[in-house]
């Protein structure tokens, strides 16, 4: 879910009923603040999909046929209702009036904003693909290339930026932000390459290629002063689980995935590194 769907659902829907889970108890499918929309015929957001979802998708139903505000739930998550998570949960229902849609827009979109970013350099065959893929995933998708003819052809919705000098973008980056090299020329994945290892705070730096690619930019890299620290920071080739399958999409899929790993471990590491006190947080694999 996001703010711009939400408020279109709200738009659409006079009379809804916000379904959140308040307490989680157990194994659950979702953590306790989820939530969300029903209207009289459709949805939006999840609180995990199953028989408990539309155990709550039904009752909230039955509150905007009886024109009945509220409602709480307790749900056992075991065979009472034919699913096996063992766990418990509450659920409060309740009208969504003007104060709570404008609560919870405001909510979903400052979510949004605290999301990491993710840089993809390239829109050609495996940039698009994975700017697809990505534009589904809780990241903030900025895609770079030097060719306007390439971006014209990303989907529908997805924004790119044409940008003459794609290095200069990492270095003007927020903190916390990945990077994935996908660019037409191996020069320019070379540059933008340096310049996203001399950062300590990215997450995921990824190059698409081959074991030979990565030979040689080893040893560029060296050259210009790059320590071997940074360069073990390196995915290079990115989608490696997919053992030399070629396809930009199998490619993307796998970049996706190692991009989400990396970024959950970084805030892992953030995490641990505030419990413990003030300091320099250096990310790496």
């Amino acid at each position: 879910m996001n703010s711009a769907a939400l408020s279109a659902f709200f738009a659409e829907n006079p009379v809804a009923i916000v379904c959140e889970l308040t307490s989680v108890r157990g194994s659950s499918p979702r953590e306790r603040g989820t939530f969300m929309v029903v209207g009289p015929e459709g949805t939006v957001g999840t609180i995990g999909g199953g028989a408990l979802e539309y155990l709550v998708i039904e009752h909230a139903r039955r509150l905007i046929a009886d024109g009945r505000a509220e409602e709480a739930m307790d749900v056992p998550l075991g065979p009472e209702i034919g699913q096996c998570c063992g766990g418990r949960v509450a659920v409060r229902l309740r009208h969504a009036g003007a104060g709570l849609r404008a609560e919870l827009v405001e909510r979903i979109a400052a979510e949004e904003a605290g999301r990491p970013a993710v840089y993809v350099f390239g829109a050609g065959h495996v940039g698009r693909v994975l700017a697809q893929i990505l534009a589904l995933l809780p990241v903030k998708l900025e895609v770079i290339d030097t060719r306007g003819e390439e971006l014209a052809l990303l989907p529908a919705g997805i924004v790119g930026h044409r940008v003459a000098m794609p290095e200069a973008v990492v270095r003007q980056a927020p903190r916390g932000s990945s990077f994935v090299i996908v660019t037409h020329d191996h020069a320019l994945d070379f540059l933008i390459a340096l310049e996203a290892l001399k950062r300590t705070d990215s997450p995921y730096v990824g190059m698409v290629g081959s074991q030979t690619k990565r030979a040689k930019f080893a040893s560029w890299f060296r050259e210009q002063g790059g320590d071997e620290i940074a360069l073990a920071r390196l995915v290079l080739p990115i989608g490696a689980q997919g053992l030399g399958d070629k396809r930009p999409e199998v490619i993307a899929a796998l970049a996706a995935a190692e991009i989400m790993v990396q970024i959950g471990r970084g805030e892992a590491d953030v995490a641990r590194a505030r419990a413990s006190g003030p300091s320099e947080v250096v990310i790496g694999r």
